[in-house]
């Protein structure tokens, strides 16, 4: 039986585990009962299944074992860029290259459970091949809704997968609530960016760090954001160790958006409890794209989240993630999609306005692989080219030179 879901607002408590929002239009997450747990409850299992007491289901079969887990990399040549001390939490090293796995892990078998239909989710990146992975991995039908006119690179990255994949015309942000009124009128569940059972896995990322810097903790996260799930997600983990008393001083969450869509940026701003959706108007076109989104459902629940602890929401521009992109490879080694390189952006604009101390442990959240990316773009690479007889003399030369970057 799974836990009860309450939302965080209002405090209104229900049992239906397939419901998503609460009556006040707010999201909802599973209660956990936190307050006992001790780092000595964690399971003998693999990545976010150690934590599987504070989580709403059982550890299920399938690629959700291995879910979780992510490296956290100390990383000092990215000190200089981010103006703090690096600490790196590679999202991008799960089953389908992202975060998403984490809340699929969790939302895809307790949807099967609960409802015994098709799963299925309304996205055409992460979230979709996600999905359709898990679903894949459990023998179950899935089916993935799509904007008309998503790219081909898309659609051949999830479809992979072999789900139903359903391109629809018309107003695509329109779709999460579609996507909720469907999920209680076929034998479908679309498992939305915010489903309650998601924001559970998300919030293993939490678990992970925080013991890994256990009896301290970092100062401060700073992650990519969109709807506002992820850094749901890492709340509800702060509030949980909190409530087990493992978490004394918890770390600032700082959420970083693309100014061609950025809501929530606009709201932390302005004072706000909750975004203003945009308008196509006041929405531009970014290489960061799946963090432009002009209305996202979590997007109050984010604003609680920072203001509870201290941090900031701002934006970045394309030229800044190009930026930190590159500085993620050639200083960290690290393969990151443009979404993912806002973290560090985000990080290098804080430490100018003075929110991040050199010596402050920060660890940023890349939160997908940039491999997906490769060859999407239209940037030369630059090489070199010789002869087999001439190789020594010219690699003499290029050693000798020094290295634009």
């Amino acid at each position: 039986m799974s836990p009860a879901l309450r939302c965080y607002r209002c405090g209104e408590r229900y049992e239906d585990a397939a419901r998503v929002r609460c009556g006040c239009g707010e999201p909802l997450w599973f209660e956990t009962d936190a307050a006992a747990f001790t780092w000595a409850d964690r399971r003998d299992a693999d990545g976010m299944w150690r934590y599987e007491p504070l989580l709403p289901i059982d550890r299920p079969d399938g690629i959700a074992r291995a879910a979780g887990g992510t490296p956290l990399v100390r990383s000092e040549r990215l000190d200089a860029a981010a103006g703090c001390r690096v600490h790196v939490k590679d999202e991008g090293e799960h089953p389908t290259g992202a975060y998403k796995d984490r809340g699929s892990a969790v939302a895809v078998p307790h949807a099967i459970a609960t409802s015994g239909g098709a799963v299925g989710t309304v996205s055409y990146g992460n979230m979709a091949m996600s999905t359709a992975a898990h679903a894949a991995s459990l023998g179950r039908e899935c089916v993935v809704l799509v904007p008309d006119e998503i790219p081909t690179v898309r659609l051949a990255l999830i479809g992979q997968y072999d789900p139903t994949i359903v391109r629809v015309d018309g107003d695509y942000g329109a779709l999460y609530g579609d996507a909720l009124r469907l999920s209680g009128e076929l034998p479908i569940s679309l498992l939305v960016s915010d489903a309650p059972a998601r924001i559970s896995g998300y919030k293993t990322a939490l678990f992970e760090i925080c013991e890994a810097f256990a009896p301290e903790a970092p100062d401060a996260l700073v992650l990519p954001t969109s709807s506002g799930g992820f850094a749901s997600g890492l709340w509800r983990g702060i509030r949980d160790l909190e409530a087990a008393g493992l978490l004394d001083d918890p770390p600032r969450l700082y959420l970083v958006q693309t100014v061609a869509g950025d809501p929530i940026t606009r709201a932390f701003d302005a004072g706000e409890t909750d975004p203003t959706p945009l308008s196509p108007d006041e929405t531009g076109e970014t290489i960061a794209h799946s963090i432009g989104n002009p209305d996202p459902p979590s997007g109050g629940r984010a604003l609680a989240a920072v203001r509870d602890t201290g941090g900031a929401v701002l934006s970045v521009d394309d030229d800044e993630i190009r930026r930190a992109q590159r500085r993620f490879a050639v200083d960290g080694g690290f393969c990151v999609e443009p979404a993912s390189a806002a973290s560090l952006a985000g990080a290098t604009r804080l430490s100018e306005r003075g929110e991040l101390a050199p010596d402050d442990d920060v660890v940023l959240l890349p939160t997908g692989t940039g491999f997906k990316e490769l060859g999407t773009g239209d940037a030369p690479v630059a090489t070199e080219r010789t002869s087999r007889t001439a190789l020594p003399e010219r690699l003499a030369s290029l050693l000798d030179a020094p290295r634009q970057r």
